[in-house]
């Protein structure tokens, strides 16, 4: 009898999480190569737009494979990072307080897909040490319905949850607040006493591999400043 409730159990579990979490990953990837195709947009027209300008800050998109995509803009490259999994809140998170959560709680089974920010010439350099900064995620659920935490993403947070479908639109102004605000985050001088002494081994590997660890706030405290 007790072997019976146990296989019982298992079953729901498959029937209900497991083919939940499935259906989740299905509309996150569908969401991912719709972002593919808003990148490609959004790589031709800027450049029609810009193309009296210097070569060098022309957008470029790269496609790196099921899960990795890029946008190179100017001296900065956008990379987007679908995770293979799919994730549940945990009990303290603002999703809790929607309706949309409470009255299914399958509602609230996210895929995710992060926005990083990264230096164009860390890439070019093979500099294996530099930092990327994380400037969005952007969680969807199995009905396509989405939220965004992230830098200056007012109008796509938690609150939204179940308003939304992750559209073309959508994407778009997610993809533009993310450009805008990594061509606004400058790159700043680390603080003098963190370079002020250095072997001779650590210049010349510098030198000759260009791995001096370089990102946008080395040597200062990175707030989570703007994510809602």
């Amino acid at each position: 009898m007790e072997e019976n409730k146990i296989q019982a159990g298992i079953l729901k579990l498959l029937n209900e999480k497991a083919n939940l979490k499935q259906h989740v990953f299905d509309s996150t990837h569908g969401k991912f190569k719709l972002l593919k195709e808003v990148l490609k947009n959004i790589e031709q027209e800027y450049n029609d737009l810009i193309v009296h300008l210097d070569k060098r800050v022309h957008l470029k998109y790269t496609d790196n494979g099921q899960f990795v995509i890029q946008l190179k803009i100017a001296g900065d490259v956008l990379v987007f990072y679908m995770h293979s999994n799919t994730f549940e809140f945990d009990r303290d998170h603002e999703v809790w307080k929607l309706p949309y959560a409470q009255e299914n709680l399958l509602n609230s089974y996210c895929g995710v897909i992060n926005i990083y920010n990264f230096l164009h010439d860390s890439f070019y350099y093979n500099r294996q040490d530099d930092l990327g900064y994380l400037v969005a995620r952007v969680f969807i659920n199995r009905d396509g319905s989405f939220f965004v935490e992230g830098k200056r993403q007012k109008g796509m947070g938690v609150n939204h949850f179940g308003e939304k479908i992750l559209d073309h639109e959508n994407w778009r102004k997610i993809v533009e607040t993310a450009m805008q605000y990594s061509l606004e985050f400058d790159l700043l001088v680390p603080p003098y006493d963190d370079m002020k002494i250095v072997s001779l081994q650590q210049m010349n590997e510098e030198v000759m591999h260009s791995r001096m660890q370089t990102g946008k706030r080395l040597g200062f405290v990175y707030n989570s400043d703007d994510v809602k």
